[in-house]
């Protein structure tokens, strides 16, 4: 099994990073204006999101060129 890269609100964050709201949809033309981002450590309870059916995912790290 691999591991789990969407959360829900309540749930322990696995590591430390910041971790950005996704809604149920993940096409181009249905992502979220202004998702909510929160930096949390490891074992930081992820808060509610901003909408009912949205999760919390780690937010991609800026690639360097």
């Amino acid at each position: 099994m691999g591991e789990q890269t969407e959360f829900e609100p309540g749930d322990k964050a696995p590591n430390p990073g910041i971790y950005t709201e996704v809604g149920e949809a993940r096409s181009f033309h249905t992502q979220i204006q202004d998702p909510k981002r929160v930096e949390l450590e490891r074992g930081d309870i992820f808060p509610e999101t901003s909408k009912k059916n949205r999760k919390w995912k780690k937010a991609e790290k800026a690639r360097v060129h």
